[in-house]
């Protein structure tokens, strides 16, 4: 039985208790992973433990070594981020020309913690195995909106759970508040939360959806699942929503059932603004933002990306125990029609290979500013991490890694 047969058998069993019944056997959901998960079960394949990461030459990967070499070499030298070391005056700039709204109303603040910057770094696994690194792999920095996997991953936990019985439920039966009162937003959905199609319309901890809409235009809303948006004040609502599902900080959830598990380090932190706390359960809790947008989301380093990435390449299995599951992975890496490189929240696609023509159509990537990304091959069973890189260069940067590639 996955975690998902069995989250939902114990909630059809607490409400059949409260009302006096016994359920049938609960039936299964199917355990259909994505088409890419096709490599053996996860006890072949080499995990690294806490505190440690074998590498391995290139040569022993099937990767050719003066290849690799010139792909880093390359990044270094001609890949440049477009972002200096000093975010928070970058980050200032950027929301005084991208985050304009009404006449009178600026929403450029920043209410959430930034620091500066680390050097370029890259980390690339083969195998699961270090084949190369450089940089400083094991500085935290800020991730920006690669945060939003994480975030699409603690909503995964709360379906595998059982605590969202469908994507396609309204968010509004979940959410004790007004967030979803209005005709528009009643009809908005989990899967139209994750998949940005939302089109929801209110504030939230301070900030109108229309300041993140990059031209502060205002129109009318489109009805929720037909129209893509990139949106953080949105995003920031899926956070506060799987929270109330969750009814525990989502950091703890995270670290619970997915970095400890997988070996991560204790030096990550997932941040919100100083205007998203909220009372829960008679607690203050604070909702961690998804994006960096206005400062905060998950500051993390690249060592801890890169497994993270490699739990993704593993179909949500680590060592024997499937910590995602493998639905809620096909899940995410499945496109719409509105957007058809994107699945949830940062899982973006390599669709037609429009995003990186070298590198094949299954491919994917968690992507944030600056550039951090963390790229994954499974048909080469490489990841990927780069942080700082000029977006403009990436594709070039990838091409000259798959070009290592020998076998």
């Amino acid at each position: 039985m996955n975690l998902r047969s069995a989250g939902l058998l114990v909630t059809a069993l607490l409400v059949s208790l409260a009302a006096g019944t016994v359920p049938a056997a609960a039936q299964p959901a199917p355990d259909v992973g994505p088409a890419y998960c096709t490599s053996p079960p996860s006890g072949d394949h080499y995990h690294p433990e806490r505190g440690q990461w074998e590498t391995r030459r290139p040569a022993e990967v099937g990767m050719d070594s003066a290849a690799l070499e010139r792909a880093v070499r390359w990044a270094a030298d001609t890949a440049h981020a477009g972002w200096g070391p000093d975010l928070r005056r970058d980050l200032m700039f950027f929301l005084s020309g991208a985050m304009r709204g009404p006449p009178g109303e600026p929403q450029n603040n920043i209410v959430g913690p930034v620091k500066p910057r680390g050097p370029q770094t890259g980390v690339v696994i083969r195998d699961g195995y270090i084949v190369r690194e450089w940089g400083d792999p094991h500085r935290v920095d800020m991730t920006f909106s690669v945060t939003k996997s994480f975030l699409s991953t603690v909503t995964g936990v709360a379906w595998d759970r059982g605590l969202i019985r469908s994507v396609h439920d309204p968010v509004k039966a979940y959410v004790p508040d007004s967030l979803f009162a209005t005709p528009h937003n009643e009809g908005i959905t989990w899967d139209h939360l994750l998949r940005q199609t939302s089109d929801w319309r209110g504030t939230l901890f301070g900030k109108p959806d229309w300041v993140d809409r990059f031209d502060g235009t205002i129109h009318e809303p489109d009805p929720p699942g037909t129209a893509f948006e990139y949106n953080d004040v949105r995003v920031n609502l899926l956070s506060l929503s799987t929270l109330h599902v969750l009814r525990e900080p989502l950091p703890a959830v995270l670290r619970e059932a997915i970095m400890n598990p997988i070996g991560a380090s204790s030096t990550w932190r997932w941040h919100g603004y100083e205007t998203s706390w909220i009372t829960l359960d008679g607690k203050r809790v604070q909702v961690v933002s998804g994006g960096g947008h206005w400062g905060g989301g998950m500051w993390i380093s690249a060592r801890d990306q890169a497994r993270f990435g490699l739990l993704t390449l593993r179909c949500g299995r680590w060592e024997g125990e499937q910590l995602l599951s493998r639905e809620w992975i096909r899940m995410a890496t499945t496109p719409t029609e509105m957007q058809h490189d994107y699945g949830y929240m940062n899982w973006f696609l390599n669709t037609g290979r429009e995003a990186v023509s070298a590198a094949p159509e299954k491919s994917f990537y968690h992507a944030g500013a600056g550039v951090n990304r963390i790229f994954v091959s499974p048909e080469h069973d490489l990841v990927v991490v780069a942080r700082w890189i000029d977006g403009e260069h990436y594709g070039d940067f990838i091409e000259r890694v798959l070009a290592a590639v020998e076998e």
